[in-house]
């Protein structure tokens, strides 16, 4: 019988064992699937189960199919034609939306076409792009997760040309790398180049329809989603400032018309931050002819998401520098996607709005669906995007449009039925230094509302430096004058609680106590005298104080702080006087004779006091001039003082 027990309790502990490991190591995965006719290939993939989020609309996938020859498709089940024979590895991305696991992974297909027999497909090639080079993403990035870029472009000229393609990625702006280029795909030839410093072109060519606008030259930041532009030295100069990394490639051989696709993997860092409302751009420059100058810049803008949720809201405010934003411009995207089973005829969004910014500087930037501003104080039949401010909100509506759903019959493009508001807004007069957030409620027609995302608007700590001069009081100590100068450092213009930290030089002068001994001494020529002698003590001390404290500003012109000090005396000097005075009797009637004496000793780093400190400002508490006084309770005896000081932070 025991035997018998222990092979049952061997055997359950191995099954029990096994099922943990195979949980543990099962991976989600879309498998590509194809049935084959001649160079017609219908795609079907097999896709693992959506895993619901409570509360959020139904899950499901969005597609970026890459056929091997150069051209994708985002439908969930593309039909190809290729147009040569050869042998093709077809790739699938696979976005889960409202879904609470991670993407599927899949694995390159091989398709082997050694028949010509249909009429090739081109239309999933072209660029809906007007501007002849375009930027697209199969989805948002997620931190630890791959996403794929699309790069596209066209030879407008009537010419063959031979080109080029920059692709700029990692902002300065931010510590840490947000992407690593993990794989690029090329179908036409085009070659990676290596280089060093930026290769630029002698001359425009103002042939054909590569012409600038009559703009004067903008900063990057103020470019239209997609421009054309002639000075490439200043685009390269200011993209090589503003990102860590660029993949260059050289294309030969474009034909007229022709349109080719780049396709860029990337992996998003560990490192990459974790703000769910940031904005991220990757920056794209086609040069159509090395020859020239003319280029076209295009800039992909992307929120850092957690999970792919098409409503959500982002903002540019993510990392300012305070310092410089009393008249910048702060942007705020508002993304919405219809998933019902009906298109849209309305869609209203309610968006919270901070009380920094100044509701009368609201702008407008761009939208879609594209529609006219609804007249004020008028009932229109017409497509519109109606707008009214209130105390504490913006409510957004799209009055009479069609957005299809991304459920209903006969919608194959996903991308059609999401849309946007993009507006901007400036900051107040006067306003702190404090964190916001704001997001939006979502309402399609009379569905329930959907919330968004936080936006949220951080500001980068900065740095303040002070200049501080004044007067140390030292209560127990006779004769003393001490004075200092110093610096500080602390958070540029904090709203409340901050760390400050000090260095201070200071000269402190004081006398000890006078002590006099007399008495009568045997001399040989007149026996008796009367000697009197006086000894004084001055120091000189200088001294380092670094005192490191709190500081809270109860408000714009009062702060108060407390904190820690070291003071350590780096070069001490005493001189000790004697005088010596003889009389003829001790009633110091007649004066003999006089004899003074000096002892000069010199030290260097003799003492270290340590001590609290409790501090007290009046005026720019924030920025700029103020007055202060100090209470430093040394806790070494007889070295307590008050600091009285004016001091200007910068």
């Amino acid at each position: 019988m025991k035997p018998f027990l222990f092979y049952v309790i061997l055997f359950a502990s191995v099954l029990i064992t096994a099922q943990t490991k195979v949980k543990d190591t099962v991976t989600r995965r879309a498998i590509i699937g194809y049935i084959q006719t001649g160079n017609q290939v219908n795609f079907k993939p097999e896709l693992p189960p959506l895993i619901p989020i409570s509360g959020a609309p139904k899950p499901s996938f969005s597609y970026l199919w890459e056929m091997g020859d150069g051209t994708y498709s985002k439908e969930a089940e593309p039909k190809h034609v290729y147009k040569n024979k050869g042998t093709y590895n077809a790739r699938l991305a696979v976005t889960n939306n409202y879904d609470n696991g991670k993407p599927p992974a899949t694995r390159p297909k091989k398709v082997v076409i050694n028949d010509i027999s249909s009429p090739a497909n081109t239309a999933i090639a072209a660029i809906t792009d007007p501007s002849s080079f375009n930027l697209q993403k199969n989805c948002d990035p997620i931190p630890e997760e791959e996403m794929v870029v699309i790069m596209s472009y066209q030879n407008t000229e009537n010419y063959v040309s031979n080109g080029k393609l920059y692709l700029f990625y990692n902002e300065t702006q931010f510590k840490s790398n947000n992407f690593d280029l993990v794989d690029f795909r090329t179908h036409a030839g085009e070659r990676e180049v290596k280089e060093n410093t930026f290769a630029i072109a002698n001359d425009n060519n103002d042939s054909n329809r590569f012409l600038a606008s009559n703009e004067t030259y903008k900063p990057i930041q103020k470019y239209r989603n997609t421009t054309n532009e002639l000075d490439l030295e200043t685009t390269l100069a200011i993209a090589k400032k503003e990102y860590h990394q660029v993949h260059i490639l050289e294309m030969d051989e474009m034909n007229p018309n022709e349109v080719r696709n780049v396709f860029y993997t990337f992996k998003t860092t560990p490192e990459m931050l974790k703000d769910t409302s940031a904005t991220v751009t990757i920056r794209g420059v086609f040069v159509p002819n090395r020859s020239y100058k003319n280029h076209k810049v295009k800039n992909l803008e992307m929120e850092i998401v957690t999970s792919h949720d098409p409503n959500k809201m982002g903002s540019s405010g993510s990392f300012i520098n305070y310092r410089f934003v009393r008249f910048k411009r702060i942007d705020f995207k508002t993304r919405f996607q219809n998933n019902g089973e009906g298109p849209a005829r309305m869609i209203r969004l309610e968006t919270d709005i901070p009380d920094m910014f100044d509701k009368k500087t609201f702008k407008i930037e761009d939208m879609y669906p594209k529609c006219p501003i609804c007249p004020k104080n008028e009932v229109t039949t017409t497509s519109c995007l109606d707008t009214i401010i209130k105390q504490k909100q913006i409510f957004f509506t799209f009055k009479n449009i069609y957005l299809p759903g991304s459920t209903q019959k006969n919608v194959h493009e996903k991308d059609s039925t999401k849309g946007f508001v993009k507006y901007s807004m400036k900051f107040n007069k006067d306003f702190h230094k404090v964190n916001t957030k704001s997001r939006t409620a979502i309402i399609f027609d009379k569905n329930e509302p959907i919330i968004t995302n936080y936006a949220t608007t951080r500001f980068l700590p900065g740095i303040s430096i002070g200049a501080k001069a004044g007067y140390n009081y030292y209560p127990s100590l006779n004769n003393s004058t001490s004075y200092f100068v110093g610096a500080t450092i602390s958070p540029f213009k904090s709203y409340r609680f901050y760390w400050q930290a000090e260095l201070i030089n200071s000269i402190h002068n004081y006398k000890s106590e006078t002590t006099t001994s007399e008495g009568f001494v045997e001399n040989s020529a007149t026996n008796r005298q009367y000697r009197k002698t006086t000894s004084t003590t001055k120091n000189t001390n200088i001294n380092n104080e670094i005192p490191l404290l709190i500081r809270y500003n109860i408000n714009n012109f009062i702060g108060i702080g407390a904190g820690v000090q070291a003071n350590i005396n780096t070069s001490s000097k005493q001189e000790q006087n004697s005088k010596i005075e003889i009389y003829e009797n001790e009633k110091a009637s007649f004066l003999i004779s006089t004899k003074e004496e000096t002892v000069t000793s010199n030290k260097s780093f003799t003492d270290v006091k340590t001590g609290l400190l409790f501090d007290l400002t009046i005026g720019a508490a924030r920025i700029g001039p103020s007055v202060g006084a100090r209470y430093v309770m040394n806790f070494k005896e007889n070295f307590n003082y008050f600091q009285f000081y004016g001091i200007w932070k910068f």
